[in-house]
């Protein structure tokens, strides 16, 4: 939308810009929160993890935090506070950094998950495992499939957010039909691209399982969850090849769709929880795939009560985030464009006045 605002000059774009653009560093921010209960996780529940294995999946952790995370969020705060400051193209470079980072912090929390998957690279020496081989830890068959799958769930999901609030308030009549018209149609192409990505990359996965994991969804809860989130992705498939994508000039004026969509909102964020239950649940009883048990990677002279404790904490902890990242999100989706502050001038001057209906 930035881009485009940069290369057109036209208003809408900035006011889309913004507008979305404050729905994700609202999410961020929240993403950050939940990062760091996670590090809580590790510190406090996998020191046998550590121990055994920190010489190589400690790396690609520590690279996620340091090179990518920490330029994510440079770039991200000079964007946020960069509006009207910065030059505009330099302006626009920022965000184009913040998503390239974040596709490379995807790719080294990747690395680190598919070292769990499949201990590529490292062989167990004095009673732990030693990192022989970057090549093979960087390019795991656990990985390269796997990556672009996560990546193209992301885009579905993020797409249909936009779909959906769209959709929301066109279903309204919200006098700013223009506005969320291209937002719907811009929603939908993104999240028809991620569908195909997804999909394509979540089979391929399949291929590559029976090299590393060939029981893995022999039955129970993996395979269960295994089946819905195949269900909601070809259900997204069918909708986006046989009617989504070929009326998507049309859509934002059949107002019987729009609560389709809302109702179909959700369903990203699902099918992506059924597939990380899938990965994690079907790998059981490893924590390192054929190399450490859950039981021995856990710290030393935990109790049952203990865990059971620490992961009730965690789980209401990470619920009422959710929950907190849910109604912020709402409530900005119901202001509208119009009571969008990121990016509102201080300087006395008019913010662009939106497009006539």
């Amino acid at each position: 939308m930035q881009t485009w605002h940069a290369v057109s000059g036209k208003p809408v774009w900035e006011r889309m810009t913004r507008f979305w653009g404050q729905i994700y560093v609202i999410n961020y921010a929240l993403g950050v929160f939940t990062g760091l209960v996670m590090e809580f996780q590790f510190g406090l529940s996998w020191s046998g993890l550590s121990h055994y294995a920190g010489e190589v999946f400690g790396p690609p952790l520590a690279t996620e935090t340091l090179v990518a995370f920490f330029l994510e969020s440079t770039f991200l705060g000079l964007w946020i506070f960069g509006w009207h400051r910065l030059p505009k193209w330099a302006h626009l470079a920022c965000i184009w950094m913040v998503t390239l980072t974040a596709y490379a912090s995807a790719y080294w929390i990747m690395v680190a998950n598919a070292f769990l998957q499949n201990p590529a690279g490292a062989v167990a020496r004095d009673g732990h495992l030693a990192l022989t081989d970057v090549g093979a830890l960087l390019t795991n068959p656990a990985l390269v499939f796997a990556l672009p799958h996560v990546a193209g769930a992301a885009m579905l999901t993020g797409g249909f957010v936009v779909v959906g609030a769209s959709a929301y308030h066109l279903l309204r009549r919200h006098p700013e039909q223009g506005f969320f018209a291209t937002s719907m149609r811009l929603g939908i192409v993104w999240a028809g691209i991620g569908v195909f990505v997804t999909s394509g990359f979540g089979f391929a996965q399949f291929a590559a399982l029976s090299d590393y994991q060939p029981d893995k969804f022999d039955g129970g809860a993996p395979a269960v969850s295994l089946g819905f989130m195949i269900l909601i992705g070809e259900l997204f498939m069918l909708a986006m090849m046989f009617f989504l994508l070929p009326v998507v000039y049309w859509l934002p004026r059949w107002r019987w769709t729009h609560p389709i969509l809302m109702l179909m909102t959700p369903l990203p964020f699902v099918a992506s929880i059924l597939g990380w239950l899938a990965r994690e649940v079907g790998r059981q009883p490893w924590m390192i795939n054929g190399k450490l048990t859950v039981a021995d990677a856990l710290t030393p002279g935990l109790t049952p009560a203990m865990i059971t404790g620490s992961f009730a904490a965690f789980t209401l902890l990470l619920g009422a985030l959710a929950i907190v990242d849910y109604a912020l999100i709402v409530k900005t989706v119901r202001r509208g464009p119009a009571g969008a502050f990121l990016g509102a001038r201080d300087d006395g001057a008019p913010d662009p006045s939106p497009p006539p209906r």
